[in-house]
């Protein structure tokens, strides 16, 4: 009971029909990021430029910064669901990220989910019903999805599931792991503005 009122507490309440606005964009958004933003790159860029091969970075701290918007403003299990799954579906798909390593990447949905579901909650737990310090909260949530998600990594390469050597290892290491640390934190930067914002919102409405 406690963890469903929990998830249904927000920082600035919204009209039914802006909850609905609000989700339909942000599902839009975390959906075409992974898709859209590698290929935007590579065409302002050049395809082996540093920003184009690297569009994790971008792709990412976008994708977080959406999760913490979630978490801090976006009411019901079911929501909050099918946030937190889209983005994952939609860069193993488009494999614009992952590229080779897309096929065993796709192992690693799980894991993902989890990570985001915890990201996501840490922050309504924390800084939404617990009034609790905004950056020692990122901290913690930074800190419990990068790690949830580097160890399905490593269980999966010691599985065999996932190779443990070679190129996709390489890749995978550091895209599930110090990737998940540098995306989440730009993010949790960008956050603190968004959650402002939301706060200076439900300030106003209260006057």
């Amino acid at each position: 009971m406690e963890s469903e009122n929990c998830l249904n507490e927000v920082t600035c309440p919204l009209s039914k029909r802006a909850e609905a606005v609000q989700w339909i964009l942000l599902s839009i958004l975390i959906f075409l990021v992974p898709m859209v933003v590698p290929q935007l790159l590579s065409l302002i860029f050049g395809v082996d430029s540093i920003i184009a091969t690297n569009s994790q970075y971008v792709v990412g701290t976008i994708v977080n910064t959406v999760l913490i918007t979630v978490g801090i403003n976006v009411k019901g299990w079911k929501q909050i669901a099918g946030l937190i799954t889209l983005p994952s579906i939609s860069a193993i798909g488009s494999t614009f990220i992952f590229k080779t390593a897309s096929i065993y990447s796709s192992y690693m949905i799980p894991a993902i989910w989890l990570g985001n579901f915890i990201f996501v909650y840490l922050y309504r737990k924390l800084v939404v019903q617990k009034k609790f310090n905004y950056i020692l909260t990122s901290i913690i949530a930074v800190l419990a999805k990068a790690s949830i998600i580097y160890i399905g990594f490593r269980l999966l390469t010691l599985l065999t599931i996932i190779p443990n050597m070679g190129k996709v290892f390489q890749m995978l290491n550091i895209s599930m792991g110090v990737n998940q640390i540098i995306t989440a934190s730009i993010a949790a930067v960008i956050g603190m503005a968004i959650t402002k914002i939301y706060s200076k919102k439900r300030g106003k409405e209260n006057e």
